[in-house]
Protein backbone atom coordinates (compact mmCIF):
# COMPACT_ATOMS: atom_id res chain seq x y z
CA UNK A 1 0.00 0.00 0.00
CA UNK A 2 1.33 3.57 -1.10
CA UNK A 3 1.90 5.65 1.45
CA UNK A 4 0.64 9.68 0.92
CA UNK A 5 1.92 12.17 2.83
CA UNK A 6 -0.34 14.83 6.03
CA UNK A 7 -0.17 17.20 2.95
CA UNK A 8 -1.22 14.92 -0.17
CA UNK A 9 -3.94 13.56 1.89
CA UNK A 10 -5.35 16.85 2.86
CA UNK A 11 -4.96 17.49 -0.96
CA UNK A 12 -6.87 14.32 -1.62
CA UNK A 13 -10.02 15.45 1.00
CA UNK A 14 -10.13 18.88 0.25
CA UNK A 15 -10.82 17.57 -3.48
CA UNK A 16 -14.03 16.13 -2.53
CA UNK A 17 -15.02 19.37 -0.75
CA UNK A 18 -17.05 22.31 -2.58
CA UNK A 19 -15.78 26.08 -1.32
CA UNK A 20 -13.13 25.47 1.51
CA UNK A 21 -11.49 28.35 1.34
CA UNK A 22 -13.31 30.46 -1.15
CA UNK A 23 -16.43 32.33 -0.07
CA UNK A 24 -19.98 31.58 -0.60
CA UNK A 25 -20.86 29.57 -3.83
CA UNK A 26 -23.11 31.77 -5.84
CA UNK A 27 -24.77 29.80 -8.59
CA UNK A 28 -27.23 31.79 -10.80
CA UNK A 29 -29.22 30.76 -13.93
CA UNK A 30 -29.11 32.16 -17.71
CA UNK A 31 -32.23 31.87 -19.58
CA UNK A 32 -31.07 31.82 -22.90
CA UNK A 33 -34.46 34.05 -23.86
CA UNK A 34 -33.27 36.75 -21.73
CA UNK A 35 -29.86 37.20 -23.97
CA UNK A 36 -30.50 40.82 -24.08
CA UNK A 37 -31.53 41.34 -20.61
CA UNK A 38 -28.38 39.80 -19.08
CA UNK A 39 -25.82 41.90 -21.22
CA UNK A 40 -24.42 44.01 -18.69
CA UNK A 41 -24.37 41.57 -15.83
CA UNK A 42 -20.72 41.04 -13.84
CA UNK A 43 -20.31 37.81 -14.16
CA UNK A 44 -17.26 38.16 -11.49
CA UNK A 45 -20.13 38.21 -9.14
CA UNK A 46 -20.76 34.34 -9.61
CA UNK A 47 -18.98 31.71 -9.11
CA UNK A 48 -21.14 29.66 -11.59
CA UNK A 49 -23.87 30.12 -13.93
CA UNK A 50 -25.99 27.60 -15.27
CA UNK A 51 -27.04 28.09 -19.06
CA UNK A 52 -30.61 27.17 -19.57
CA UNK A 53 -32.01 25.27 -20.75
CA UNK A 54 -30.76 22.20 -23.09
CA UNK A 55 -33.91 20.34 -23.64
CA UNK A 56 -33.76 16.90 -24.16
CA UNK A 57 -35.75 14.73 -26.47
CA UNK A 58 -36.67 11.07 -26.07
CA UNK A 59 -34.06 9.26 -27.62
CA UNK A 60 -31.53 11.19 -25.48
CA UNK A 61 -30.40 13.49 -27.36
CA UNK A 62 -30.25 17.60 -26.20
CA UNK A 63 -30.44 20.84 -27.50
CA UNK A 64 -30.00 24.67 -26.67
CA UNK A 65 -30.89 27.62 -28.94
CA UNK A 66 -28.29 29.73 -27.45
CA UNK A 67 -25.37 27.63 -29.44
CA UNK A 68 -24.51 30.57 -31.46
CA UNK A 69 -23.86 33.06 -29.04
CA UNK A 70 -22.53 30.29 -26.36
CA UNK A 71 -18.71 30.07 -27.17
CA UNK A 72 -18.02 34.02 -27.13
CA UNK A 73 -19.98 34.04 -23.24
CA UNK A 74 -17.98 31.21 -22.14
CA UNK A 75 -15.18 32.77 -23.06
CA UNK A 76 -16.06 36.11 -21.54
CA UNK A 77 -17.49 34.28 -18.47
CA UNK A 78 -14.25 32.28 -17.62
CA UNK A 79 -11.96 35.53 -17.89
CA UNK A 80 -14.19 36.56 -15.19
CA UNK A 81 -13.39 33.33 -12.94
CA UNK A 82 -16.61 32.07 -13.75
CA UNK A 83 -17.83 28.31 -14.04
CA UNK A 84 -19.89 27.59 -16.65
CA UNK A 85 -22.27 24.71 -16.77
CA UNK A 86 -25.39 23.55 -19.12
CA UNK A 87 -28.46 23.02 -17.40
CA UNK A 88 -30.31 20.21 -19.26
CA UNK A 89 -34.25 19.98 -18.53
CA UNK A 90 -36.28 22.97 -16.57
CA UNK A 91 -40.80 23.20 -16.13
CA UNK A 92 -40.97 22.18 -19.94
CA UNK A 93 -38.10 20.17 -20.69
CA UNK A 94 -38.56 17.65 -18.51
CA UNK A 95 -41.10 15.82 -20.22
CA UNK A 96 -38.48 12.90 -21.13
CA UNK A 97 -36.31 12.68 -18.17
CA UNK A 98 -38.90 9.35 -16.88
CA UNK A 99 -39.04 7.25 -19.61
CA UNK A 100 -34.98 7.75 -20.80
CA UNK A 101 -33.97 6.65 -17.04
CA UNK A 102 -35.92 3.54 -18.24
CA UNK A 103 -34.50 3.20 -21.60
CA UNK A 104 -30.84 1.75 -21.16
CA UNK A 105 -29.92 3.11 -25.12
CA UNK A 106 -31.90 6.52 -24.48
CA UNK A 107 -29.79 6.41 -21.07
CA UNK A 108 -26.33 5.92 -22.99
CA UNK A 109 -27.11 8.66 -25.60
CA UNK A 110 -27.95 11.44 -22.62
CA UNK A 111 -24.82 10.30 -20.87
CA UNK A 112 -22.86 10.74 -24.33
CA UNK A 113 -24.56 13.82 -25.58
CA UNK A 114 -23.55 15.75 -21.83
CA UNK A 115 -20.18 14.36 -21.66
CA UNK A 116 -19.98 15.56 -25.84
CA UNK A 117 -21.65 18.93 -25.12
CA UNK A 118 -19.25 19.88 -21.83
CA UNK A 119 -15.93 18.75 -24.02
CA UNK A 120 -17.57 20.73 -27.39
CA UNK A 121 -18.12 23.97 -25.56
CA UNK A 122 -15.04 23.81 -22.94
CA UNK A 123 -18.30 23.61 -19.80
CA UNK A 124 -17.10 23.27 -16.16
CA UNK A 125 -20.07 20.70 -16.50
CA UNK A 126 -23.65 19.93 -16.38
CA UNK A 127 -26.57 21.22 -14.58
CA UNK A 128 -29.63 18.45 -14.83
CA UNK A 129 -33.11 20.22 -13.62
CA UNK A 130 -35.55 17.76 -13.94
CA UNK A 131 -39.07 18.90 -12.57
CA UNK A 132 -40.09 16.48 -10.78
CA UNK A 133 -38.98 13.08 -10.07
CA UNK A 134 -41.81 10.71 -8.96
CA UNK A 135 -44.42 13.28 -9.09
CA UNK A 136 -45.98 15.11 -12.25
CA UNK A 137 -44.39 18.65 -12.98
CA UNK A 138 -45.52 20.20 -16.13
CA UNK A 139 -48.83 18.42 -17.76
CA UNK A 140 -46.59 16.88 -20.37
CA UNK A 141 -44.40 15.56 -18.35
CA UNK A 142 -44.01 11.57 -18.11
CA UNK A 143 -43.22 10.00 -14.30
CA UNK A 144 -43.08 6.95 -12.60
CA UNK A 145 -43.85 6.67 -8.77
CA UNK A 146 -42.00 3.97 -7.76
CA UNK A 147 -38.73 4.35 -10.39
CA UNK A 148 -38.41 7.68 -11.07
CA UNK A 149 -35.98 8.19 -8.22
CA UNK A 150 -33.94 4.78 -7.96
CA UNK A 151 -33.87 5.32 -11.57
CA UNK A 152 -32.31 8.87 -11.10
CA UNK A 153 -29.80 7.81 -8.98
CA UNK A 154 -28.49 4.97 -11.33
CA UNK A 155 -28.09 7.81 -14.19
CA UNK A 156 -26.38 9.67 -12.31
CA UNK A 157 -23.58 7.27 -10.80
CA UNK A 158 -23.44 6.45 -14.70
CA UNK A 159 -22.74 9.95 -15.67
CA UNK A 160 -20.64 10.93 -13.00
CA UNK A 161 -18.61 7.63 -14.24
CA UNK A 162 -18.61 9.44 -17.52
CA UNK A 163 -17.35 12.46 -16.54
CA UNK A 164 -14.56 10.90 -14.83
CA UNK A 165 -13.17 8.47 -17.45
CA UNK A 166 -13.38 11.80 -19.79
CA UNK A 167 -12.16 14.97 -17.52
CA UNK A 168 -10.48 13.10 -14.94
CA UNK A 169 -11.69 11.95 -11.41
CA UNK A 170 -14.19 15.18 -10.18
CA UNK A 171 -12.77 17.61 -12.79
CA UNK A 172 -16.28 18.56 -13.95
CA UNK A 173 -19.09 19.51 -11.74
CA UNK A 174 -22.59 17.76 -11.57
CA UNK A 175 -25.39 19.81 -10.01
CA UNK A 176 -28.94 19.73 -9.53
CA UNK A 177 -32.00 21.95 -9.21
CA UNK A 178 -34.25 20.25 -6.76
CA UNK A 179 -37.52 21.35 -5.10
CA UNK A 180 -38.30 21.83 -1.52
CA UNK A 181 -38.47 18.56 -0.36
CA UNK A 182 -36.42 15.38 -1.27
CA UNK A 183 -36.72 13.74 -4.31
CA UNK A 184 -40.17 11.45 -4.24
CA UNK A 185 -40.99 7.81 -4.52
CA UNK A 186 -44.02 6.32 -3.99
CA UNK A 187 -45.92 9.12 -3.44
CA UNK A 188 -43.96 10.17 -0.64
CA UNK A 189 -40.44 12.59 -0.17
CA UNK A 190 -37.55 9.87 0.03
CA UNK A 191 -35.49 9.56 3.50
CA UNK A 192 -32.42 8.64 2.37
CA UNK A 193 -30.86 11.33 -0.79
CA UNK A 194 -27.05 10.45 0.52
CA UNK A 195 -26.59 8.28 -2.33
CA UNK A 196 -26.78 11.12 -4.83
CA UNK A 197 -24.75 13.36 -2.97
CA UNK A 198 -22.13 11.12 -3.16
CA UNK A 199 -21.82 11.31 -7.14
CA UNK A 200 -22.79 15.04 -7.45
CA UNK A 201 -21.50 18.50 -5.97
CA UNK A 202 -24.36 20.29 -5.26
CA UNK A 203 -28.01 20.62 -5.04
CA UNK A 204 -30.00 23.99 -5.63
CA UNK A 205 -33.01 23.96 -3.60
CA UNK A 206 -35.88 25.82 -5.50
CA UNK A 207 -37.27 27.63 -2.40
CA UNK A 208 -39.66 29.75 -4.81
CA UNK A 209 -42.81 29.21 -6.25
CA UNK A 210 -44.81 28.08 -3.04
CA UNK A 211 -47.34 29.75 -3.11
CA UNK A 212 -49.21 32.23 -6.43
CA UNK A 213 -51.78 32.61 -8.94
CA UNK A 214 -52.94 28.48 -8.41
CA UNK A 215 -54.38 28.88 -4.72
CA UNK A 216 -57.47 29.85 -3.89
CA UNK A 217 -55.79 32.72 -1.73
CA UNK A 218 -53.37 35.14 -1.72
CA UNK A 219 -49.94 34.34 -0.02
CA UNK A 220 -46.01 34.32 -0.36
CA UNK A 221 -43.90 33.24 -3.07
CA UNK A 222 -40.88 32.44 -1.03
CA UNK A 223 -41.89 31.88 2.42
CA UNK A 224 -38.40 31.89 4.98
CA UNK A 225 -41.70 30.22 7.52
CA UNK A 226 -44.73 28.93 6.72
CA UNK A 227 -47.79 30.22 7.91
CA UNK A 228 -49.54 27.12 10.24
CA UNK A 229 -52.83 26.51 8.17
CA UNK A 230 -52.08 28.92 5.91
CA UNK A 231 -51.19 27.93 1.86
CA UNK A 232 -48.37 25.19 1.20
CA UNK A 233 -46.65 24.07 4.37
CA UNK A 234 -43.39 24.16 3.12
CA UNK A 235 -40.74 27.01 3.31
CA UNK A 236 -37.13 27.81 3.11
CA UNK A 237 -36.38 26.31 6.42
CA UNK A 238 -38.66 23.41 6.24
CA UNK A 239 -36.51 22.64 2.62
CA UNK A 240 -33.30 22.90 4.32
CA UNK A 241 -33.90 20.57 7.24
CA UNK A 242 -35.73 17.84 4.95
CA UNK A 243 -32.91 18.11 2.67
CA UNK A 244 -30.28 17.58 5.34
CA UNK A 245 -32.28 15.19 7.19
CA UNK A 246 -32.71 13.18 4.42
CA UNK A 247 -28.89 13.04 4.83
CA UNK A 248 -27.73 15.18 2.27
CA UNK A 249 -24.87 17.03 3.34
CA UNK A 250 -25.17 21.00 4.33
CA UNK A 251 -22.35 22.04 2.60
CA UNK A 252 -23.36 20.37 -0.71
CA UNK A 253 -26.88 22.52 -0.89
CA UNK A 254 -27.21 26.27 -2.46
CA UNK A 255 -30.10 27.94 -0.95
CA UNK A 256 -32.66 29.00 -3.76
CA UNK A 257 -33.17 32.68 -4.01
CA UNK A 258 -35.82 34.07 -6.75
CA UNK A 259 -34.84 37.59 -7.85
CA UNK A 260 -38.55 37.97 -8.59
CA UNK A 261 -42.52 38.64 -7.56
CA UNK A 262 -45.71 37.32 -8.10
CA UNK A 263 -48.89 39.08 -8.40
CA UNK A 264 -52.24 37.99 -8.41
CA UNK A 265 -55.92 39.79 -7.96
CA UNK A 266 -57.15 39.80 -4.65
CA UNK A 267 -60.78 39.77 -4.12
CA UNK A 268 -61.11 41.90 -1.37
CA UNK A 269 -58.91 45.35 -0.39
CA UNK A 270 -56.19 43.83 1.62
CA UNK A 271 -56.00 46.99 3.45
CA UNK A 272 -58.38 46.34 5.54
CA UNK A 273 -56.55 43.95 7.01
CA UNK A 274 -53.22 44.62 6.18
CA UNK A 275 -51.66 42.00 8.86
CA UNK A 276 -53.47 39.20 6.84
CA UNK A 277 -51.77 38.18 3.85
CA UNK A 278 -54.03 35.25 3.05
CA UNK A 279 -57.22 36.51 1.33
CA UNK A 280 -59.69 35.02 -1.15
CA UNK A 281 -58.08 35.91 -4.60
CA UNK A 282 -58.89 35.17 -8.46
CA UNK A 283 -57.22 32.34 -10.12
CA UNK A 284 -57.07 35.02 -13.09
CA UNK A 285 -53.51 36.50 -13.26
CA UNK A 286 -52.52 39.16 -14.12
CA UNK A 287 -50.05 40.67 -16.38
CA UNK A 288 -46.64 41.45 -14.23
CA UNK A 289 -43.78 43.74 -15.17
CA UNK A 290 -43.11 44.84 -19.08
CA UNK A 291 -41.58 42.15 -19.80
CA UNK A 292 -44.61 39.56 -19.21
CA UNK A 293 -47.05 38.83 -22.21
CA UNK A 294 -49.44 36.16 -22.03
CA UNK A 295 -48.08 32.59 -23.26
CA UNK A 296 -49.47 29.46 -24.45
CA UNK A 297 -48.94 26.46 -22.31
CA UNK A 298 -49.48 23.79 -24.97
CA UNK A 299 -49.40 20.56 -21.90
CA UNK A 300 -51.94 23.06 -20.60
CA UNK A 301 -54.24 23.65 -23.46
CA UNK A 302 -54.39 27.31 -21.60
CA UNK A 303 -53.07 30.92 -22.65
CA UNK A 304 -52.18 33.00 -18.85
CA UNK A 305 -50.05 35.74 -18.34
CA UNK A 306 -47.05 34.55 -15.79
CA UNK A 307 -47.61 37.73 -13.11
CA UNK A 308 -43.83 37.86 -12.66
CA UNK A 309 -42.40 41.24 -11.32
CA UNK A 310 -38.73 41.06 -11.58
CA UNK A 311 -37.07 43.24 -8.60
CA UNK A 312 -35.71 45.68 -11.65
CA UNK A 313 -39.11 46.14 -12.39
CA UNK A 314 -40.19 47.20 -9.48
CA UNK A 315 -37.72 49.47 -8.60
CA UNK A 316 -38.12 51.02 -12.29
CA UNK A 317 -41.44 50.64 -13.04
CA UNK A 318 -42.61 52.65 -10.46
CA UNK A 319 -43.96 50.33 -7.79
CA UNK A 320 -41.06 50.90 -5.49
CA UNK A 321 -39.29 53.86 -4.88
CA UNK A 322 -36.60 52.47 -2.94
CA UNK A 323 -35.88 49.04 -2.01
CA UNK A 324 -38.75 49.07 1.06
CA UNK A 325 -40.62 51.95 -0.12
CA UNK A 326 -43.83 51.51 -1.99
CA UNK A 327 -44.96 54.32 -4.40
CA UNK A 328 -48.49 55.30 -4.20
CA UNK A 329 -51.25 54.07 -4.42
CA UNK A 330 -49.13 50.63 -3.64
CA UNK A 331 -48.93 49.94 -0.14
CA UNK A 332 -46.01 48.10 1.13
CA UNK A 333 -46.39 45.56 4.31
CA UNK A 334 -44.11 43.20 6.09
CA UNK A 335 -44.89 39.86 7.53
CA UNK A 336 -43.23 38.36 10.60
CA UNK A 337 -44.03 34.81 9.58
CA UNK A 338 -42.87 34.34 6.34
CA UNK A 339 -40.12 37.12 6.80
CA UNK A 340 -40.85 38.61 2.97
CA UNK A 341 -42.60 41.99 1.77
CA UNK A 342 -45.75 41.85 0.42
CA UNK A 343 -47.31 45.14 -1.79
CA UNK A 344 -50.77 45.71 -2.67
CA UNK A 345 -52.69 48.33 -4.63
CA UNK A 346 -56.04 49.01 -3.59
CA UNK A 347 -57.27 50.10 -6.76
CA UNK A 348 -56.55 47.58 -8.80
CA UNK A 349 -56.68 44.76 -5.85
CA UNK A 350 -53.57 43.63 -7.25
CA UNK A 351 -50.94 41.79 -4.72
CA UNK A 352 -47.42 40.96 -5.03
CA UNK A 353 -45.56 38.54 -3.19
CA UNK A 354 -41.82 38.92 -3.44
CA UNK A 355 -38.33 39.39 -1.78
CA UNK A 356 -36.16 42.55 -1.06
CA UNK A 357 -33.03 43.29 0.50
CA UNK A 358 -34.49 42.76 4.22
CA UNK A 359 -35.77 39.53 3.43
CA UNK A 360 -33.07 38.19 1.55
CA UNK A 361 -30.68 38.81 4.30
CA UNK A 362 -32.84 36.98 6.79
CA UNK A 363 -32.78 33.71 4.71
CA UNK A 364 -28.54 34.27 3.53
CA UNK A 365 -28.12 34.37 7.75
CA UNK A 366 -29.76 31.39 7.65
CA UNK A 367 -28.60 29.32 5.73
CA UNK A 368 -25.32 30.54 6.26
CA UNK A 369 -25.63 29.49 10.10
CA UNK A 370 -26.81 26.10 8.53
CA UNK A 371 -23.40 25.94 6.59
CA UNK A 372 -24.89 25.44 3.44
CA UNK A 373 -22.07 26.01 0.74
CA UNK A 374 -23.73 29.43 -0.92
CA UNK A 375 -27.05 30.55 -3.18
CA UNK A 376 -28.70 29.77 -6.16
CA UNK A 377 -30.51 32.88 -7.87
CA UNK A 378 -33.22 32.48 -10.84
CA UNK A 379 -31.77 34.50 -12.54
CA UNK A 380 -29.43 36.81 -13.36
CA UNK A 381 -30.98 39.37 -15.81
CA UNK A 382 -33.67 40.21 -13.09
CA UNK A 383 -31.49 42.62 -10.50
CA UNK A 384 -31.15 46.04 -10.07
CA UNK A 385 -27.76 47.44 -9.57
CA UNK A 386 -26.49 44.32 -7.50
CA UNK A 387 -29.54 45.33 -4.52
CA UNK A 388 -30.13 41.72 -4.17
CA UNK A 389 -26.85 40.57 -5.30
CA UNK A 390 -24.74 42.23 -2.92
CA UNK A 391 -27.11 40.76 -0.03
CA UNK A 392 -26.35 37.55 -1.06
CA UNK A 393 -21.97 38.79 -0.95
CA UNK A 394 -23.04 39.67 2.62
CA UNK A 395 -22.87 35.93 3.12
CA UNK A 396 -21.26 35.69 6.61
CA UNK A 397 -17.63 35.36 6.60
CA UNK A 398 -16.39 31.43 7.03
CA UNK A 399 -19.53 30.39 7.19
CA UNK A 400 -19.88 27.48 4.39
CA UNK A 401 -15.71 27.15 5.05
CA UNK A 402 -16.20 26.12 8.68
CA UNK A 403 -19.23 23.34 7.48
CA UNK A 404 -17.04 22.24 4.41
CA UNK A 405 -13.94 21.89 6.72
CA UNK A 406 -15.58 19.93 9.59
CA UNK A 407 -18.47 17.71 8.01
CA UNK A 408 -16.30 17.02 4.32
CA UNK A 409 -18.56 15.36 1.50
CA UNK A 410 -17.20 12.26 0.95
CA UNK A 411 -13.73 11.40 2.41
CA UNK A 412 -12.70 8.13 2.50
CA UNK A 413 -12.17 7.24 6.66
CA UNK A 414 -8.33 6.98 6.24
CA UNK A 415 -8.30 10.78 4.63
CA UNK A 416 -10.63 11.81 7.34
CA UNK A 417 -8.78 10.51 10.06
CA UNK A 418 -5.51 11.91 8.74
CA UNK A 419 -7.06 15.17 8.52
CA UNK A 420 -7.93 15.26 12.16
CA UNK A 421 -4.56 15.49 12.75
CA UNK A 422 -3.59 18.35 11.22
CA UNK A 423 -2.73 21.41 13.08
CA UNK A 424 -5.66 24.32 13.12
CA UNK A 425 -3.15 26.44 10.67
CA UNK A 426 -3.38 23.59 7.98
CA UNK A 427 -6.94 23.18 8.44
Amino acid sequence: MKLYSIYALATMAMSFVPSVFGGPVIMGYYPSWKRAQSANVDWSQYTHVNMAFGIPTSSGTFSFDGDWFLPALVTTMHSAGTKVLMSVGGWTGSNYFSPIMKDAGARSTLISSMVSYVKANNLDGIDIDWEYPGRLGDNCNAFDVANDTPNYLSFLKDLRAAMDTAFGTRQKLITLAVRVQPFDINGAPSTDVSAFAKVVDYANLMQYDINGGWNNVTGPNAPFNFQQGEGLQVSFVSAIHDWIAAGFPANQLTAGIGFYGRSTIALEDMTKDPTNQYQPQSQVVPLGDSEDAPWYDVCAGSTANSGVWQWKHLRDQGVLTSSATAAAPWVRQWDPVSQTPWLFNPSTKQFISYDDPQSLQVKINYAASKGLAGAMVWSVNMDYNSELLNVLHSWPAGAATKRAVDEPVSSPPAITAALATLPPQVM
